[in-house]
């Protein structure tokens, strides 16, 4: 079983310092310290066990570091900054393995984007050597890449002409999307498999400045002290310290305080439900602070990431999620206002940001999600986000008057920071921008709605009464679990993000389909294919049809 959580004194492969406002990851990989068997991380690549510690590391440099600002990305190893992802790895990787692990590591390089967008921090790629593929890729999601002019450096993305694959988890997109590079010069330098030199980069726009060695370092720490005045984060503020989350994990599922995975095999079914507080919460900043990783929203949201994240990686088979959660509207509704409330205190927005992460990760998992809604459910607020992002949701309807109706409401968090990665709320994907909609629902927050006004005002999708309620959900479930999980992975790609692309849609919609695509076919993992062959020095062999 692979597992997520880690600590800086587990670390094998980044050495991490601060410095004031700067903090710096180094990457030192340690060849023999594969997540898996039978390869060697040579020249700084990497593995998945690599980008779990990088996620780590951002984590808490987040909530650990306020005072850091800025935070450089750079390589301990002379010469090389990272040679990208283990092509030994990926060669003897299932097809499942592949995918997962390209979409965690743009996961963590988007999170990187949006720690810029809404945190303040910033991250600067310092290119101290030859930096490919997936290295390259690391430093795109930075706010500036550094490259050091030795004459012999040079960075790459030869995923095409070495492999026969694509730089589709982030790389295509964003020299495109984000550094604004010619589409023409793109196509040049995504099929040269030597790469290009600092100059050639520079004017290509691959990169933002170069220096000679003797000065590279003068200008990476100058560069990170420009982007570290720019920043709002406090620089005299005490970090929040990320305990471990004490999870159970067994044949029946994941098992934490708030979360808790039920694993149907049989079925391919797996429960997810997430607890509401089951007490009162903080309601001023200084207690806020006291309660530190305990607190509800911090806790929920880092148990819930790792949920998603062992669902994805050790129960392939398990092709549809069913989300529940169990407690008191008002305790949820309640803790959205101080959340809201306080959402410019560096702890708390950093907590919306955890929030904003965890349930966009959701969104973009190969998994179908039936939100059930019934006796005991909660789904107010911040975790009514849960049922818009799932693909139905069923809410029990009961008599009038019936002790016990399941009663949904609306919170500021479900109109603002928790957005996909569309930039958009999920309420604005799901009603397609419409103001008149929306504006109607903001009148209504904080109004508990039970089953018929929530089907009204089109926030479930079903309201079975009682009498049809255990037999709907149960087909309903049922059918899924029947249908191609191929054709539902892309029926449910597509539907989740309507309306106008952006850089991430187009990533993720790459890896669903594209990348997905190329992975399976023979000219990449056929006997005779690029990626195969990859280091034998047998020569690919194509089937040259063009498809």
């Amino acid at each position: 079983m692979i597992t997520f959580e880690t600590s800086p004194d587990r670390y094998r492969h980044w050495k991490l310092r601060f410095d004031g406002p700067v903090a710096t990851l180094a990457l030192d990989v340690a060849e023999d310290g594969g997540i898996k068997p039978g390869y060697a991380l040579k020249l700084n690549s990497y593995d998945l066990g690599v980008d779990i510690e990088l996620h780590d590391a951002v984590q808490r440099i987040r909530f650990e570091h306020p005072e850091v600002r800025c935070v450089v990305l750079t390589s301990a190893k002379d010469r090389v900054f990272c040679a990208g992802a283990n092509i030994f790895m990926l060669g003897q990787s299932s097809h499942g393995w592949k995918v997962n692990f390209c979409k965690f590591t743009n996961e963590t390089r988007n999170g990187l984007e949006d720690s810029s967008r809404h945190s303040g921090l910033k991250f600067v790629a310092a290119l101290n050597g030859t930096t490919a593929g997936g290295g390259y890729e690391v430093a795109l999601a930075c706010d500036e890449i550094l490259m050091v002019d030795d004459r012999s450096s040079t960075v790459s993305l030869p995923e095409v002409p070495l492999l026969g694959v694509l730089p589709g988890t982030g790389g295509l997109t964003r020299l495109t999307d984000k550094r604004r590079m010619r589409r023409d010069l793109a196509d040049v330098f995504c099929t040269m498999a030597e790469g290009v030199r600092a100059d050639r980069a520079k004017s290509w726009k691959l990169v933002d400045a170069t220096a000679k060695p003797k000065d590279f370092a003068a200008m990476v720490a100058a560069r990170a002290a420009t982007l570290a005045r720019q920043s709002d984060r406090p620089a005299d503020a005490r970090g929040v310290a990320l305990t471990p989350l004490g999870a159970r994990y067994d044949d029946a599922g994941y098992h934490y305080r708030h979360v808790d995975v039920a694993i149907d095999r049989d079925r391919r079914v797996a429960t997810v439900t997430v607890s509401a507080p089951d007490g009162p919460q903080p309601a001023t900043l200084d207690a806020i602070g006291a309660a530190g990783a305990a607190w509800w929203p911090l806790a929920m949201a880092r148990e819930l990431d790792d949920a998603i994240l062992m669902l994805r990686t050790n129960a392939a088979e398990i092709g549809t999620l069913i989300l529940k959660t169990r407690g008191d509207v008002g305790r949820v509704l309640d803790t959205d206002r101080v959340l809201y409330g306080h959402r410019d205190h560096w702890f708390v927005r950093e907590t919306i940001g955890m929030l904003r992460r965890t349930f966009a990760r959701l969104d973009v998992s190969s998994r179908s999600m039936f939100a059930v809604i019934d006796e005991g459910s909660c789904f107010a607020g911040t975790l009514l986000e849960l049922a818009l992002a799932a693909d139905r949701s069923y809410m029990k309807q009961l008599d009038d008057g019936a002790n016990g109706a399941p009663e949904i409401a609306l919170s500021a968090a479900n109109f603002g920071p928790l957005t996909m990665v569309n930039g958009l709320t999920r309420l604005m994907t799901r009603f397609a921008g419409d103001e008149t909609v929306l504006g109607a629902l903001d009148q209504r927050a904080g109004e508990r709605l039970k089953a018929p006004a929530a089907f009204e005002a089109g926030l479930v999708t079903f309201a079975p009464d009682e009498i049809d309620w255990t037999d709907e959900v149960r087909l309903a479930v049922e059918e899924r679990a029947s249908l191609s999980p191929d054709a539902l992975t892309g029926m449910e790609a597509s539907l989740r993000f309507g309306g106008a692309e952006t850089m991430e849609t187009r990533i993720f919609g790459r890896l669903s389909a594209w990348q997905n695509w190329i992975f399976i076919r023979p000219n990449a993992v056929g006997e005779t294919g690029a990626l195969k062959n990859y280091g034998t020095g047998v020569k690919a062999k194509f089937n040259w049809e063009r498809i």
